[in-house]
């Protein structure tokens, strides 16, 4: 069938090789396959994803850029390792932006905030199934549509360079059971105030959100060691 030119149908959708290598590196470092400190054998991964080296290296450009992976002499790729300090700075800024951004949030149309409210119902089912790879899959995209909510490039941008460095330390606190409960109630409550219009509630939660973050992971560590 020949279509006339104004009903051609859209094009099929395909998403790049590299862009599919650094989704998987990323996943692969943020739920702790590879580790901090950790070299990135090229080799070892394109062998294991079924690609060749380049594709693997293009994506490392990207997860360098991200702050997720350092490009070291003599060592090559390697995975970023964050100390305490640069953490626990990092989430309080985090925190004062997503609390800006739930501010100005509740601002949105009507159809944005319902997208947001789909999403969290979607995790929410994730997390009943207890699915925590596909659940922090989503979370992440919350939290990104309520700053875009707030309709601010510079916050944008500035959330976006953190919260990706800052991905992998954010899934691993929610290792605990009890953390992940925590966490899903106060979506729950991000969720409420979000419907509600209720700016004052939705800045103070997601900045409680994640001021909690570094508790537990403190909590995890204390977990780690005593099975040690």
């Amino acid at each position: 069938m020949v279509y006339p030119s104004s009903d051609l149908p859209p094009p099929i959708s395909r998403v790049p090789l590299h862009e599919e290598v650094t989704t998987r590196l990323r996943d692969m470092i943020v739920e702790d396959i590879l580790k901090p400190g950790e070299r990135i054998q090229e080799l070892e991964i394109a062998s294991q994803l079924g690609v060749s080296r380049t594709p693997i290296r293009e994506a490392l450009k990207v997860l360098a850029s991200e702050g997720l992976v350092e490009m070291l002499p003599l060592r090559g790729a390697v995975v970023k390792a964050f100390t305490a300090k640069d953490a626990q700075d990092m989430l309080k800024v985090i925190a004062q932006l997503e609390a800006l951004a739930g501010s100005e949030a509740c601002q949105a149309s009507d159809a944005d905030i319902a997208h947001v409210l789909s999403l969290h119902a979607d995790m929410k089912l994730h997390y009943q199934q207890r699915n925590r790879h596909d659940y922090f899959a989503l979370n992440q995209q919350i939290h990104n549509a309520i700053v875009s909510l707030a309709r601010n490039v510079t916050l944008s941008s500035l959330h976006a360079i953190l919260s990706k460095r800052m991905r992998r330390i954010r899934y691993t606190g929610n290792a605990l059971p009890s953390n992940w409960d925590e966490a899903m109630q106060e979506h729950e409550e991000m969720a409420q105030a979000l419907q509600a219009r209720d700016a004052a509630r939705l800045a103070r939660i997601m900045r409680q959100h994640i001021e909690n973050t570094w508790p537990r992971i403190a909590q995890v560590k204390e977990k780690a060691q005593e099975a040690i």
